[in-house]
């Protein structure tokens, strides 16, 4: 495993994944695997969240002492390094694969991508902060190449297109995560909090001036009632949009146009096409 001295000396090229230590000798502890410290660290994470790990919550979650957990693990880095490839291995890359053409599988990818995020919000800071290169991210990596290079586009510029459509999704997620958390720790239902939050403010003296250019957004955003339905219907009109920008750069690219003077894109079937998500 990967010592804390290690990561200091070497940030860049340190990783639980290329670490080629030895089996320790002997045996661990009866009934503890690297696979159940793992899945318990990933529960401790989704309920209270990255600053309360430690190997002492962790061995007492699991009812071991703490240097049980020193059969498989060094540091709690390698421990958030296996909850990070953990739960990229819940992004169902085989749903992915039953899309019929590029844009359906960039929809369930990017909804798997987010809904994983939403579900364990302490993912998207830790993302940034390992090198990400387990079995399972490496393969929703590779999805998501293949997937954006059925777009058409040139190799030169899939990197750009990649970056458009999963930062995108990683801040929402990320937002989406840290409002469901916020409402959590307030002891109110999502909706309930998004209600008292927009009625808090607009309610206020101090803000009615400012929000006036708005007050006609925030009215068509309130009418919606749910939360989650104006999550999931945002979600689904921006990722048209993106879906759109990337069907116009490969026209662009390829210099293809119709008979109006205007390009015109097919997918792999040879259809115009759409994401379906609005």
């Amino acid at each position: 495993m990967v010592k804390a001295a290690d990561r200091d000396r070497n940030p860049a090229g340190s990783s639980v994944w290329l670490e080629r230590r030895a089996p320790r000798a002997g045996g661990g502890p009866a009934g503890l695997d690297r696979d159940r410290i793992v899945a318990a660290s990933v529960r401790m994470l989704d309920r209270d969240g990255l600053a309360k790990l430690s190997m002492r919550r962790l061995a007492a979650e699991l009812g071991v002492t703490a240097m049980s957990l020193y059969w498989y693990v060094d540091t709690k880095d390698d421990i958030i390094e296996y909850a990070i490839d953990t739960v990229y291995g819940e992004i169902d890359l085989a749903a992915v694969d039953e899309g019929r053409d590029w844009r359906e599988r960039l929809t369930v990818l990017t909804l798997e991508y987010r809904r994983m995020l939403v579900r364990h919000p302490w993912m998207s800071p830790c993302a940034g902060q390992y090198l990400n290169i387990g079995p399972h991210a490496i393969a929703v990596g590779a999805k998501i190449q293949e997937t954006i290079a059925a777009t058409g586009l040139p190799l030169s510029r899939r990197p750009s297109a990649m970056s458009a459509v999963f930062q995108f999704v990683y801040g929402y997620g990320t937002i989406e995560a840290q409002f469901a958390r916020r409402a959590t720790e307030a002891g109110m239902d999502p909706d309930s909090f998004y209600g008292a939050s927009m009625k808090a403010f607009r309610d206020d003296p101090s803000f009615m001036e400012s929000l006036q250019p708005m007050a006609d957004l925030l009215d068509e955003r309130a009418s919606h009632g749910s939360v989650t339905d104006i999550w999931d219907r945002d979600f689904a009109f921006a990722l048209d949009i993106l879906v759109a920008g990337i069907e116009a750069m490969v026209r662009r690219e390829s210099g293809e146009t119709d008979e109006t003077g205007k390009s015109g894109a097919t997918d792999e079937t040879g259809e115009s096409g759409k994401t379906g998500g609005t």
